[in-house]
């Protein structure tokens, strides 16, 4: 214990330390703060090779940082030379030092009493992972993930001290020195060099990235480690013989996989060679409920789908995995196949849903999930539960800097345990769930997780679709319902009077709806080549009309009306849907769009976070209540009265003049 306190201690003087000589750099170089964090982290690997010498040259006289800094740049230069030789693999023999004299020598004087490789290891660990967590948040997102999530996926997947562990985006490290960090809390006697030199593999394209993830885990023993510069999506065989160069042993794929693969439509893999070499480089089509890879070259692939195949292949059999991935890779249509794919290679261990903000204090608010999975050659049976899990509170705020967020008692002031704040987050309760559902086969929980069965999966994984709370509003209107592209047609063809450029139309928006009245309430006139380019459908008389897209829909405001002899001849966005001839009133159609039974359907359904949508396909789908004939009636003309009233209404007031 004491010597927990004292590493602590020294971490925080070292961290000081590290905060001073990179504010120093920012100051007096005119370097951008991700080029300053790059030439300090070039100056600890000089360190730490001269703390590995018989006659140490790190070091700074009185009278050289008066009168002489260019003796200690040459000096540092010539340890430089000799670390780029022995890291070879993240320095290009062109890497210079690119600061001045003055600034290195205030450097060394800062450093030169510091042993970055003596058996504190866990103090200058604590402090390069504090000072790196702060600047790492003003690289917004380049290559970094939320130190929760991290953890939380480590915690999961519940690395042991024999298995080997590989990030093929390791970024920072941030993965593996959790994992590290994981075991030795399992195994207080672990050997630090022999874990670290045979159980950790890090790969990124990015140098300067990969010099700090060799950085993070040099000074927790200084040995050579396994980071990897390269492209992980590259050959396989050329990534093989990378990791085998690093290992002793011949390679047969990795027990641990965890990763967060770089994602968005920036980042899409074209090059035809690459995408040759994976399944998902090709175009899939669906044959019934199955999907089948062609012999089509896709026209480009974003890399993180690319990723998920190269993570499986660098699996051993039996082996795990926790990826972090867009939301859109769980739920949306498009992407069918990609899930289809996954079930075949892997058994789904659980999907852990993560909050819109997740991400925000790292630049980018894509919503995202966590995947987890065991690589399995699957057999015909597949009767596994899966685990589902929400994350509701991470911790901290979605700005920014992550401000932290704690738990607060009935008087608003913050909770302290054993001296320490407590954060508010509940990664701890997901995660005592799934341990429960793990040792226990726990099905049931107090919180926002749940488990189903392999069977009760169609193409979708994402959380909110298999809801106990939506499955239960559907199990309880199941016997009396119909599916809603059984009573209605569905308009789908674009109105023929588009072709016509100069014709004169209406045109309705989402706005021009007033969800609580269900009625149209506006439409403004344009020439055809002046509309909007989601101009598409026209109406008719009687027809209902229900949004498929927006943040609005499936909550209180969603869009639906009906078309009256107004607006007949109307053209409509392509985010509202046209419903035409309904097999059952029209007026409890339209009322029942606006009912929590629809509403609640439409937000299970939906995909897309940015904007969300819901397709052709899931609108069909979406049951539709059939109560009694009386109540039908009953509603129908409560509906009529009031779209009645409001037609009086505007009309008496248009009346009106002065």
């Amino acid at each position: 214990m004491k010597s927990s306190v004292n590493n602590s201690k020294k971490g925080e003087s070292l961290l000081r330390r590290f905060e001073e000589i990179h504010d120093y750099i920012y100051a007096n170089e005119g370097l951008s703060s991700q080029q300053t964090l790059n030439e300090f982290v070039k100056i600890l690997f000089v360190k730490i090779v001269d703390e590995g010498q018989e006659h140490q040259q790190f070091y700074v006289t009185a009278s050289e940082l008066a009168h002489n800094t260019q003796s200690v740049y040459d000096r540092i230069d010539q340890l430089f030379q000799t670390a780029k030789t022995e890291y070879r693999d993240i320095f290009d023999t062109t890497d210079l030092l690119n600061i001045s004299s003055k600034t290195l020598s205030f450097i060394v004087s800062k450093l030169q009493y510091v042993n970055l490789t003596n058996d504190s290891n866990d103090a200058s660990g604590l402090a390069f992972q504090k000072f790196l967590s702060h600047y790492e948040k003003e690289g917004r997102g380049q290559f970094f993930t939320p130190q929760p999530v991290i953890d939380f996926c480590v915690k999961i997947i519940a690395p042991q001290k024999n298995e080997t562990i590989i990030d093929p985006c390791c970024g920072s490290g941030g993965f593996l020195y959790s994992a590290l960090k994981y075991v030795q809390a399992e195994d207080q006697d672990l050997d630090n060099a022999s874990y670290i030199s045979n159980n950790l593999y890090g790969v990124d394209i990015n140098k300067d990235i990969a010099k700090i993830a060799k950085m993070k885990l040099m000074l927790e023993s200084n040995i050579t480690n396994n980071i990897i510069c390269d492209n992980s999506l590259g050959d396989i065989d050329s990534l093989q013989l990378q990791i085998n160069a690093h290992n002793t042993s011949r390679f047969e794929g990795f027990d641990i996989l965890l990763t967060n693969p770089p994602f968005g439509t920036a980042g899409k893999i074209t090059d035809p060679y690459i995408l040759s070499k994976y399944d998902m480089g090709y175009k899939w089509k669906t044959i019934g409920n199955k999907s089948v890879k062609t012999n089509i070259l896709s026209n480009g692939q974003p890399a993180e789908i690319l990723f998920i195949e190269r993570c499986l292949q660098l699996l051993k059999e039996g082996g795990r995995m926790g990826i972090v991935l867009p939301n859109g890779h769980f739920e949306n249509p498009s992407l069918d196949y990609l899930r289809y794919y996954i079930k075949q290679k892997a058994k789904i261990l659980g999907v852990i849903n993560l909050p819109q903000e997740t991400f925000i204090p790292y630049g980018t608010g894509v919503k995202t999930s966590l995947l987890f999975l065991e690589k399995q050659t699957l057999t015909n049976e597949l009767k596994y539960p899966l685990f589902f899990g929400k994350i509701t509170k991470l911790g901290y705020q979605g700005n920014k800097n992550g401000t932290p967020i704690y738990l607060k008692d009935a008087f608003g002031n913050t909770i302290i345990d054993n001296g320490v704040p407590q954060i508010d987050e509940d990664f701890s309760d997901v995660l005592s769930d799934y341990k429960q559902y793990k040792q226990y086969g726990c099905r049931s929980f107090d919180s926002l997780s749940y488990v189903i069965d392999y069977n009760e999966l169609n193409s979708r994984l994402d959380y909110d679709f298999y809801s106990p709370a939506n499955h239960e509003v559907l199990n309880k209107i199941s016997a009396s319902s119909v599916k809603l592209g059984d009573i209605v047609d569905i308009v789908k063809i674009k109105s023929p009077r588009l072709k016509y450029k100069e014709l004169d139309v209406n045109y309705i928006e989402l706005s021009d709806i007033n969800a609580h009245s269900l009625e149209i309430i506006n439409s403004t006139n344009y020439k055809v080549h002046e509309l909007p380019s989601r101009a598409s459908f026209e109406l008719k008389e009687s027809d209902i009309i229900t949004a498929v897209a927006g943040n609005s829909i499936g909550t209180e405001k969603h869009a639906s009306a009906i078309v009256t002899k107004r607006h007949e001849d109307c053209i409509c966005t392509n985010g509202l849907r046209v419903l035409r001839n309904p097999k059952i009133d029209k007026y409890y159609l339209l009322f029942y769009l606006r009912s929590n039974l629809f509403l609640q359907q439409v937000m299970m359904y939906r995909t897309g976070a940015a904007i969300p949508s819901l397709s052709d396909k899931d609108l069909a789908n979406i049951m539709v209540y059939i109560p009694n004939s009386e109540v039908i009636k009953q509603i129908s003309g409560r509906v009529q009265r009031s779209l009645a009233m409001r037609l009086e209404s505007s009309q008496i007031l248009d009346s009106i003049s002065l």
